[in-house]
């Protein structure tokens, strides 16, 4: 549909010297003119015209990197954002009570530079959800964060060698923290 005229609506125009309009025409998927509705659909007279019934409409906002199946699946995880530390913990460990041992917990969002600036580690984690594994991904996208449950159904330990790209942060004993960058 190219050719269409939007009519009893509240369009915000983005422009300074018409900053609102009541119809706008639109002509090959561009817009023609805004104004009034009677104008609007007299200068489109043959195209679809649809009443807005007062809706609101905005130019501009798309949101061009949403990843859908990643969005949904989200609502099922453990909100990581949060101001501090124990707070996490406190939801990791709520989600912990309401989840059958060994289900894994998955969460994303949180930012260590809102709590300490140091990153937490597994031990955090282990004593928020014992016995379920638990992986985290920071609000970055750049970082994880796992239990130990996690790191041992993973095979992650001081003998695994750090990803192409990415590495295994360690204690001063060489053993994983549970952070991965």
């Amino acid at each position: 549909m190219s050719d269409l005229v939007l009519y009893n609506a509240r369009i915000h125009t983005m422009d300074a010297t018409q900053p609102t309009a009541r119809a706008i025409a639109i002509r090959d998927n561009r817009i023609m003119a805004v104004g009034d509705d009677r104008s609007m659909r007299d200068l489109l007279p043959d195209v679809n015209a649809i009443d807005l019934k007062n809706r609101s409409v905005i130019p501009g906002l798309i949101d061009a990197h949403l990843h859908a199946e990643w969005a949904s699946l989200s609502l099922k995880n453990v909100q990581c954002e949060t101001p501090t530390l124990d707070e996490l913990l406190r939801r990791v460990a709520e989600r912990a009570s309401l989840t059958p041992p060994g289900t894994w917990i998955r969460g994303h969002g949180w930012n260590h530079n809102a709590w300490s600036g140091t990153f937490p580690t597994r031990h955090d984690l282990d004593r928020a959800a014992p016995d379920h594994p638990v992986y985290l991904t920071a609000k970055s996208g750049h970082a994880g964060w796992a239990n130990s449950l996690a790191l041992k159904l993973a095979n992650v330990s001081a003998s695994t060698p750090n990803p192409a790209n990415g590495a295994i942060v360690r204690d001063a004993t060489g053993e994983p923290t549970g952070i991965f960058l």
